[in-house]
């Protein structure tokens, strides 16, 4: 079940990683103007990555009290599909919550990083 769940992980930074590219390219006369405004690389990485991690605080502030209903509900359904491990457990809680934290930021690492190499004047020119 291992080779499962690391597809399921690399699906999961894979579809972060699209999501957070296609924001930015909606974004690229917005990160221009900035650029044109005299913004530094640092901060329009900066407002991406930053930008990201509200959309994981969010995803996990929802996903998670919801992930717990249904695990709880799933355990007392049907516990064999637990694997000895009970509804509520925080050790494998924890760690998919910072496992999905890393991923979110290694997927909005690159996007960021092209982000801050716009250049002002292609950026506009597609204004």
């Amino acid at each position: 079940m291992v080779g499962g769940d690391s597809r399921a992980l690399a699906l999961a930074g894979l579809g972060l990683y699209g999501t957070i590219s296609y924001s930015v390219g909606l974004r690229t006369v917005e990160i221009g103007i900035r650029m044109a405004m005299g913004a530094v690389p640092g901060t329009i990485q900066r407002l991406v990555l930053t930008e990201a991690m509200i959309s994981l605080a969010l995803a996990l502030a929802i996903g998670l009290p919801m992930g717990l209903a249904a695990n709880r509900f799933l355990g007392a359904l049907l516990p064999e599909l637990l694997f000895g491990l009970s509804p509520l457990d925080p050790t494998a809680v924890g760690l998919a919550v910072l496992f999905m934290a890393g991923i979110s930021v290694a997927a909005s690492y690159l996007p960021a990083r092209r982000a801050a190499r716009v250049d002002p004047m292609v950026a506009l020119r597609h204004w």
